[in-house]
């Protein structure tokens, strides 16, 4: 059988599931996202066994270490991701929410309510908690899914559905509810950004190459979840015991992450002293830096910043620094060169704050906090579906509202226009 075609019929049941998921009660789906996440903890060894294999494979290739990190699962991630489905179920059920509702002068009742998109397509690489998010936050929200994960992860993420499947159908959720595409040849991404009348959005998680070939070629609504290309400015007014630690455990706690800072700006008024001891820092823990030529005076043993430096997302134990004028140069290298995901200020200044967080464009702005917190379990969204770098519709961490559309609800008695 040819790869759309077998894309095609994952796509077709899970359209036909989905006719049934938008009427599922609170009740059944609550009780599914916590049998899947006993049934996570109990399969354990089987999850990290078939991981192994993944990581091995991985390993013989060539793999970069950030991927691998990625690809890794310990008992400590199988029980966050388990943590993460009860979560989800303690969250209230976002199908028939009442938004809008008014009645109108000729008597009509006007109501919006929130409704399933349908069905969601996720194409991810090698991250197998995407595996759970998206099935923990399609079921919530009344959605089927089709999955499609990366080769790096195949045995892992084939396991895990498998897991998922038996634990939710066991509860009354529809077959075919979740759907996971075993082929990993690239042609079946192609094919499913082309299933327009199958699929209502696909969300893209993983690097730019992922996004730029999802965005180009469907015909599908697509959510880009972008790359992250983050930073953190400390300005003239920063407290360093808040400097110090924020910025160095945004670069070092997991650097292979999209909300791991990648771009250092350090007000000119405290760089000779700031930049030598958040420098030390970051070399001890292996972080190797890059700084223009301000930096060089200071630390003439840092390697020079190119400008492709200040747009790239490393995902790897390198960070880029430049040395700023002040808040406002911050807030322009950051527009220049971010992209639209998360930037934080380090400072005591409220004036300088109000203006970082209403002049820099990204999805997520913080003050005297990391980057790492851009994320949907910490955002208390139980998971996420993605990060959205987008405008429309959807901004920042995605959970259940974003995976759900609209529908107006009209009730009259025989009016006419």
């Amino acid at each position: 059988m040819l790869i759309k075609e077998v894309v095609m019929n994952h796509a077709k049941f899970a359209k036909t599931a989905a006719l049934r998921m938008s009427a599922l009660t609170a009740e059944v789906k609550n009780s599914a996202l916590l049998a899947m996440a006993e049934a996570l903890e109990k399969r354990q060894d089987e999850i990290l066994k078939a991981n192994a294999e993944d990581v091995e494979t991985a390993l013989q290739r060539g793999t970069r270490r950030n991927m691998i990190d990625r690809l890794t699962l310990n008992p400590k991630r199988i029980a966050d991701m388990a943590e993460g489905l009860r979560q989800t179920a303690k969250l209230p059920d976002p199908i028939g929410a009442l938004d809008f509702e008014v009645t109108r002068p000729n008597g009509l009742k006007i109501r919006r309510v929130r409704v399933p998109f349908g069905v969601v397509g996720i194409i991810y690489e090698a991250r197998p908690n995407v595996t759970v998010d998206a099935a923990a936050l399609c079921l919530k929200s009344g959605n089927a899914c089709v999955l499609r994960g990366g080769s790096e992860a195949i045995r892992t993420n084939k396991m895990l559905t498998d897991i998922l499947i038996e634990a939710e159908t066991s509860c009354g959720v529809p077959e075919h509810a979740i759907e996971f595409i075993e082929i990993t040849d690239r042609d079946a991404v192609i094919a499913m950004c082309r299933l327009r009348k199958l699929i209502d959005v696909i969300i893209p998680r993983g690097g730019a190459g992922l996004i730029t070939r999802v965005v180009e070629h469907s015909t599908v609504p697509v959510i880009e979840t972008g790359t992250g290309v983050c930073h953190i400015y400390v300005d003239k007014k920063a407290d360093f015991k808040i400097a110090l630690p924020v910025v160095l455990t945004a670069k070092i706690s997991r650097p292979s992450v999209c909300n791991a800072m990648e771009t250092l700006l350090i007000d000119e008024t405290i760089a000779e002293e700031f930049l030598p001891q958040i420098a030390s820092l970051m070399i001890e823990n292996g972080v190797e830096l890059r700084g223009d030529e301000r930096c060089l005076k200071i630390l003439p043993k840092m390697k020079p910043a190119t400008d492709e430096d200040w747009a790239t997302e490393y995902s790897d134990l390198i960070l880029s620094v430049k040395i700023v004028d002040g808040v406002d140069e911050a807030i322009y290298h950051i527009n220049r060169y971010n992209t639209q995901h998360s930037d934080a200020i380090i400072t005591e200044d409220k004036a300088a704050a109000e203006k970082f967080q209403t002049l820099v464009d990204s999805a997520c702005v913080y003050v005297n906090a990391s980057t790492r917190f851009t994320d949907g379990f910490e955002f208390g969204f139980g998971a996420e579906i993605g990060i959205s770098t987008q405008k429309l519709h959807a901004r920042g961490p995605m959970g259940l509202e974003a995976l759900t559309t609209m529908k107006y609800l009209i009730e009259g008695n025989g009016q006419t226009r």
